[in-house]
């Protein structure tokens, strides 16, 4: 078997000599029916080829997969077991399933284009080979030994699990349950790249373990069951720049025990269960992230966070606004916390908190909602938070044949006839004590033990 390269007919990507590889090219296999059992064909090339440890002061320079625009069905599980691995595409393809899915045929009939498109990996395990982890993944990762495995980067295609599945609640298209995974890395890594993808339909899209100066970068990832999940253990990572957005049973951006992670510049959608979700992460930083949520508890730090910086950032609580999908949720009511921490010696710093919800859909109905609440730790400091509470009269639900985009926007930026809403700006628990809390609330909004934490209320007009 030898290499290809890439043809002078695609000369934008600059790609040539025996380490660059196009899908569309490769003898041994069809990439259209199957690109998993080509990329495997590939990978088991590179490695017969680059077998040399060291040679002349180098030996595995690794290669390109290139993936040209098309349509591609993924019928076997990509395994990657080698460092300095790129697989790219040329575009990430992301377009809407979900409002596909809940457009009515007749409309539907007239649309330009009703699939996610560019360099397209359309997720078709067998069914039943997607069992839960790494079994249901698109391309799992992983080597044990010595060193980790490196530099293996994704860029600039779309990976689509193509549809849910039911799950006894509701539309089976709703459900974000499928058990596929589009990208699982297995094992310890070091110095991998996510750059430019597109993931749609996936119940779980990224989950990496053990990954250490990973980047995730400029990426469209959402209607996705979980988005972003760092598990295992880890440091000095980046999330930036991406477009997020999980469902409502699932992690929008996760860690746990987690060190140096920069979370920041990201546009977190509103469907997720949660925005971000630490477990036991410190030192960390979330900052410059603009966070929309339907649901109560869209920033979680919990099982003993510490040390973590929470500064700059937009967060926006409202209600779903689409008819198809108001009657999902998270769970959880509006004592739970907008923003909650376990832990200690964390700051939340100069960040700004909207939350408008009509009064009658307050959970429980008559209860203050609760915007900070710490329900453990000591040495938080909470300081000049900028809490805007309001509720107003619902409109009457959208027709649920309403157009999905005009409803949500209409719904963002509605900011008139609105009335404050009584909230509990912060809530200090008991066990919580010996924590900071300034300018985030006057004295009837904010809840905690003077005697126990320290606190100076935000005056109120006319003091």
């Amino acid at each position: 078997m030898t290499s290809h390269t890439v043809g002078t007919d695609r000369p934008q990507r600059n790609m040539s000599g025996e380490n660059c590889y196009d899908v569309t090219q490769y003898p041994g296999g069809n990439a259209y029916e199957d690109i998993g059992a080509v990329i495997n064909a590939i990978i088991a090339d590179i490695k017969r080829r680059q077998s040399a440890v060291d040679s002349n002061g180098g030996g595995k320079p690794g290669a390109v997969i290139y993936i040209p625009p098309g349509d591609y069905h993924l019928v076997t599980q990509v395994v990657i077991d080698v460092s300095f691995l790129k697989i790219v595409g040329s575009g990430h393809g992301f377009t809407s399933s979900s409002i596909r899915f809940n457009t009515p045929a007749d409309e539907l009939a007239n649309w330009h284009e009703v699939w996610p498109g560019g360099s397209r990996v359309i997720v078709d395990l067998p069914e039943g080979s997607a069992a839960r982890g790494a079994e249901g993944a698109a391309f799992l990762i992983g080597r044990s030994g010595n060193p980790r495995i490196s530099s293996v980067e994704f860029a600039d295609f779309c990976i689509d699990g193509l549809h849910f599945v039911d799950d006894g609640r509701g539309d089976a298209e709703n459900t974000y349950k499928n058990r596929k995974t589009g990208i699982h890395v297995a094992s310890a890594n070091d110095s991998f790249r996510i750059t430019g993808m597109g993931l749609i339909y996936l119940e779980h899209g990224l989950v990496i373990h053990d990954a250490d100066a990973l980047a995730l970068d400029n990426n469209f990832i959402a209607e996705c069951g979980n988005c972003i999940e760092l598990r295992g253990m880890g440091q000095a990572s980046r999330i930036a720049n991406n477009f997020v957005g999980a469902g409502y049973d699932g992690h929008s951006i996760y860690a746990e025990n987690y060190g140096g992670i920069l979370v920041s510049s990201n546009n977190v959608f509103p469907r997720g269960a949660s925005s971000v979700y630490f477990s036991g992460v410190v030192r960390s930083s979330i900052t410059g992230n603009r966070f929309h949520s339907f649901y109560p508890g869209m920033l979680v730090l919990a099982d003993n966070c510490c040390e973590n910086l929470v500064a700059s950032n937009h967060f926006l609580r409202d209600r779903e606004p689409w008819t198809p999908m108001q009657k999902y949720d998270n769970g959880l009511d509006d004592l739970h916390g907008l923003l909650r921490i376990e832990g200690s010696n964390n700051s939340l710093v100069a960040n700004h908190i909207s939350e408008t919800i009509d009064s009658h859909y307050v959970n429980p109905p008559g209860a203050k909602p609760v915007i900070i609440h710490v329900v453990s730790g000591s040495g938080n400091y909470i300081a000049n938070n900028h809490i805007v509470a309001t509720t107003e009269t619902a409109a009457e639900d959208d027709a649920p044949n309403s157009a999905c985009f005009s409803t949500q926007v209409g719904a963002l930026l509605s900011t008139s006839n609105l009335a404050e809403l009584a909230v509990t700006t912060v809530l200090i628990r008991k066990e919580a004590v010996r924590n900071t809390v300034l300018d985030c609330g006057n004295d009837d909004q904010v809840v905690l033990d003077r005697k126990e934490n320290a606190f100076r209320a935000t005056p109120k007009f006319g003091e």
